[in-house]
């Protein structure tokens, strides 16, 4: 790189830069559009509507009826955020809270109101009903004239499919009636018979009167017919402090990052500094352009983006220093240096990708939230490391920084013998991990959970207390959640406002009558709350058990997917297996930490094992990377050459293990140490994950694949 196009490099990186701050410190326009202040946020985090609906006609509905009720409004309301929560209130009531929102009259109208939804003939005959729609959606196809127009696509039931078959093979030319709540929204006419269980509706004459219809007919293929009862705005359940103090933590975490880098590499500190600078300001630019709702665990996957943006500078750079100490001149060993640092790279980041990727297609709710989150976070690091970092690398050389003490030069380090401890760290391995079925057994006996399951997972009560002032949510963790605690003994309490009034929706475990007699004379002898305002209904759980199927299926299809990756790319499955191995113990020592330290279980649960997911087979795929490097072409080694190259790997690729870890850790660290409870609740698994994560790549993936290489030789060895 010529010194003019060098400095044309430097420049528009900085500006780029600029830009970005800019925009995410002030944004444009008269709204700050792309401003930081207006990503939208969780309802943990900035509140959005909370709607009741309750059951016509029925008080005691089904519990069936119920469940499939609250699974397809859960599915429909992903369409406003992928963290909006529906869960059942009552006997015969079902809650939607959705984030980042606040028009609730809006949320309303678009939803739309579910009623009775009825296919009927010209007589008056009822085809299907909306409980045989299986979905029903907005388009747009070509007409016999190839121009354009809008449609409503259904799809059946195997039922309805059968049915509708039956009534359009004798009904051609003639009008089926689309009846909702008694009125004819739609009355399309029979073109020919539809056997597939897919029709058509055509002739909208826009694309929202097509959304309107399918609107209609999503709602109304309920099981059940709802009628809205009340619906409000909430304020949040972690309030201000929650942000300002995560915000702190971030810039304080991501600061210690880059003045750890700078010292340790010096000048390709500097770089990789600037790069991690732009993935943060690109990460925020990014989630304002995509209207990606931030949330709890969305936040774990910008950590993850940070530890892998990280993880490929210093690979990167840790591989430049290899090639200045073998005698490479400073301008080979940065092009060396990213060349052969481009596979671990790669693959790390596409088998992460992989797991978001299924996550994203199959999981619901803060599932699908993460996964969003995750792999924005993911292209981002590549692009900060593989590119801004790469021009800017070659950039600083063209500009004179060409010697040796700008770049550091490797201590060389004796192979260290990881394979002669291979029992000692299998051993310990197993008892962390069997630790955790353990104190699960203990307390499932004592309690009767083996873990400590929050709201999300076993519902519980919802009590309303209108206060006589208007109480911030500092104020109600200070004040309320003390004297709550005192009466249900609950720990994991849940409080959110009311917006525009003085109530306060209080969620704990399931209380007894007694209990809630007690609560509600306690809160009237503390704060003068009138006891006959106070209402409390029992709520389900949020995190349903479809969507926890959902989530656990999406894992291990996930696992599968990314074992086959492995398989492919470095052709031996038994990467791929220790890779998994590998995984599933870090799993489990999250899982043993939950456990013992009694971490309430809720959602962020669900986030910081799929962080770890991501975290521990990135860490494994850069030892194994340098495994497949040092085998070079030859098929066939002896056991004792393999044993030499596991070390070697392990012991080359030690100081990124270290370095990431350690920048990793500090990040989460700053949260826990300067997060509210809540927070803290939230990183202090996580750090237990980077622990077992950092042991499980150096003493447990390599030694594993070790074993299965020796034990279980391929057939043309």
């Amino acid at each position: 790189m010529k010194k003019n196009k060098a400095i044309g490099v430097v420049v528009a990186i900085a500006l780029f830069l600029g830009l970005l701050t800019y925009t995410t410190a002030v944004g444009f326009g008269p709204t700050g559009t792309g401003a930081a202040k207006n990503i939208t946020l969780g309802l943990d985090l900035s509140g959005g509507v909370s709607i009741t609906y309750e059951v016509v006609g029925d008080e005691n509905p089904s519990a069936e009826d119920m469940k499939d009720t609250i699974y397809k409004l859960q599915q429909r309301v992903d369409g406003y955020s992928t963290e909006a929560q529906v869960y059942q209130e009552g006997t015969n009531r079902i809650n939607i809270e959705i984030p980042g929102v606040s028009d609730a009259n809006t949320i309303l109208e678009e939803l739309g109101k579910p009623g009775s939804l009825q296919f009927q003939l010209e007589d008056g005959t009822v085809v299907v009903d909306g409980s045989q729609v299986a979905s029903a959606e907005a388009g747009v196809q070509q007409d016999n004239l190839k121009n354009n127009e809008n449609v409503v696509k259904l799809e059946f039931d195997s039922a309805g499919a059968a049915a509708f078959a039956t009534a359009t093979s004798e009904n051609i030319g003639k009008s089926i009636y689309i009846v909702y709540d008694g009125d004819v929204i739609s009355a399309p006419t029979v073109q020919s018979a539809i056997t597939d269980g897919s029709a058509v509706i055509t002739g909208m004459a826009d694309a929202q009167e097509a959304e309107n219809l399918a609107s209609s007919i999503r709602i109304g293929s309920l099981s059940l017919e709802l009628q809205e009862l009340r619906s409000n705005v909430v304020g949040a359940q972690l309030g201000e402090a929650a942000i300002s103090t995560s915000l702190k933590a971030g810039a304080i975490g991501l600061a210690l990052v880059c003045i750890f880098m700078m010292v340790v590499y010096l000048l390709p500190g500097v770089v990789a500094a600037i790069s991690l600078l732009l993935y943060t300001v690109l990460t925020l630019v990014t989630l304002n352009a995509f209207d990606i709702t931030l949330t709890l665990p969305g936040i774990a996957g910008i950590i993850l983006g940070i530890g892998m943006a990280v993880d490929a500078n210093v690979i990167i750079y840790a591989r430049i220093r290899e090639e200045i100490a073998a005698g490479k001149s400073v301008k080979s060993a940065i092009d060396i240096g990213f060349k052969k640092a481009l596979s671990a790279i790669l693959d790390g980041n596409i088998t992460t990708l992989i797991a978001a990727i299924v996550l994203g297609i199959m999981g619901t709710g803060s599932v699908k939230g993460f996964a969003y989150t995750l792999a924005m976070s993911i292209i981002l690091s590549m692009f900060s490391a593989l590119v801004i970092s790469r021009y800017l690398a070659k950039a600083f050389y063209a500009l004179g920084f060409q010697d040796v003490k700008y770049y550091g030069c490797p201590k060389k380090h004796n192979t260290i013998d990881f394979l002669k401890h291979k029992k000692v760290f299998f051993a310990i391995a197993i008892v962390c991990m069997i630790s955790g079925p353990v104190a699960m057994l203990i307390h499932s006996q004592g309690s009767g959970k083996a873990l400590n399951y929050s709201l999300e997972f076993m519902g519980g009560t919802s009590t309303n207390v209108t206060f006589n002032e208007d109480y911030s949510i500092e104020e109600i963790d200070e004040k309320v959640k003390p004297v709550v605690q005192e009466v249900t003994g609950d720990a994991n309490i849940q409080a959110t406002k009311v917006s525009g009034s003085n109530q306060v929706i209080i969620k704990t475990r399931e209380l007894s009558l007694d209990e809630r007699t007690e609560l509600s004379q306690k809160l009237n002898e503390k704060f003068g709350v009138d006891e006959s305002t106070i209402t409390a209904e029992s709520i389900s759980s949020t995190v349903s058990n479809e969507m926890r199927q959902d989530a656990i299926v999406a894992v291990i299809i996930a696992a599968i997917c990314m074992l086959i990756y492995i398989w492919l790319r470095f052709k031996d499955i038994r990467f791929g297996a220790s890779a998994v191995l590998a995984l599933l113990h870090d799993v489990l020592i999250v899982l043993a930490f939950y456990a013992i330290a009694r971490i309430s279980v809720g959602n962020t649960f669900i986030a910081c094992m799929l962080t770890i997911i991501g975290y521990s087979i990135n860490a494994s795929i850069v030892i194994f990377d340098r495994i497949r490097e040092n085998l070079g072409s030859s098929k066939k080694h002896s056991d004792e050459v393999l044993k030499e190259i596991v070390n070697r790997s392990i012991t080359q690729t030690l100081t990124r293990s270290i370095y990431t870890s350690l920048t990793t850790f500090i990040t989460i660290a700053a949260l826990f140490i300067l997060g509210v409870p809540s927070i803290r609740e939230f990183a202090a698994p996580l750090i237990v994950g980077i622990v077992a994560g950092a042991f499980s790549s150096v003493c447990i993936s390599g030694p594993l694949w070790y074993i299965l290489k020796t034990k279980f030789k391929s057939k043309n060895k």
